[in-house]
């Protein structure tokens, strides 16, 4: 059985500590997405939807579901090539023109849309 602790998270049998469940999110599900990545990915969600409540609550919803989706790893990945796609010139070229890495900013692509559909609509 799990117990809260004053953060909000719950600790297991084991004293492990993981974060309380949100609602979109399926129980006994653990992300391996660090606090620091999915608050990066609310902040610049807040900025481009507004500084409001109901967009904190739909850009955190928003990364759970893409988190439901994509391993952190994949995610990771497929920001690095997008970061690195919007660079110019040929060696950037490389990372746009890919079949490889365009299948990979596909996959965090559909993570998204799903996202917006769930949390969003």
């Amino acid at each position: 059985m799990a117990v809260g602790d004053p953060a909000g998270a719950l600790v297991g049998p084991a004293g492990v500590s993981r974060p309380a469940p949100s609602a979109n999110v399926p129980p006994g599900f653990i992300s391996d997405y660090p606090t620091v990545a999915r608050a990066d990915y609310v902040f610049g969600c807040m900025a481009a939807n507004g500084q409001t409540r109901p967009a904190l609550e739909k850009c955190s919803c928003s990364i759970d579901t893409i988190a439901t989706i994509l391993p952190y790893e994949k995610y990771v990945e497929a920001e690095t090539i997008l970061s690195v796609g919007q660079v110019a010139g040929q060696q950037a070229e490389v990372f746009r023109t890919t079949g490889m890495f365009r299948d990979m900013v596909a996959d965090l692509r559909r993570a998204q849309a799903e996202a917006e559909v769930t949390c969003f609509y």
